[in-house]
């Protein structure tokens, strides 16, 4: 996840512009997306998201779950799980990720829980997803494959 993976161009979005399905109530509103609370879970350990904004990539997600994926180290900066299919993201704007945000990267359909984002700048390849509190040994247990749901 980090910048030093080459780009060229604006990100593409081949998805179907159609807006994706939700597990959230229809009549669901932008504030309660963003206090969405998504916790990541093993066997020894648990991380709590808050979904910090309300964009076609969040929503997305939301949709995907509850599922299980398998985190790992990357890079020493982040933990990262490839989804089982790239987010819709068209209309989702970039970010410029800090360490405690949990981004998802458009080039390579994953997500990142960042933990030392220093030097890492804007992409628009980067979407912000939410914020998590959590120390690094949480982030070294939560390795392997970890059940993700929404609690709140």
């Amino acid at each position: 996840m980090t910048r030093h993976r080459a780009t060229i161009g604006a990100a593409s979005d081949t998805q179907p512009t159609s807006p994706p399905p939700t597990t959230t109530s229809p009549d669901r509103d932008a504030r309660e997306i963003v206090a969405t609370t998504v916790r990541f879970s093993s066997n020894t350990t648990s991380v709590d998201v808050t979904i910090g904004e309300d964009n076609p990539a969040v929503r997305d997600f939301l949709s995907m779950l509850p599922l299980t994926l398998t985190l790992e180290e990357f890079a020493g900066r982040e933990k990262i799980s490839y989804l089982p299919r790239k987010l819709r993201h068209r209309g989702s704007s970039g970010a410029d990720p800090e360490s405690g945000d949990l981004i998802y990267f458009v080039p390579w359909g994953n997500l990142g829980f960042y933990y030392n984002a220093e030097g890492i700048g804007y992409s628009e390849d980067t979407i912000h997803l939410g914020t998590y509190d959590a120390s690094l040994d949480q982030l070294e247990q939560l390795e392997g494959e970890v059940t993700v749901e929404i609690i709140d």
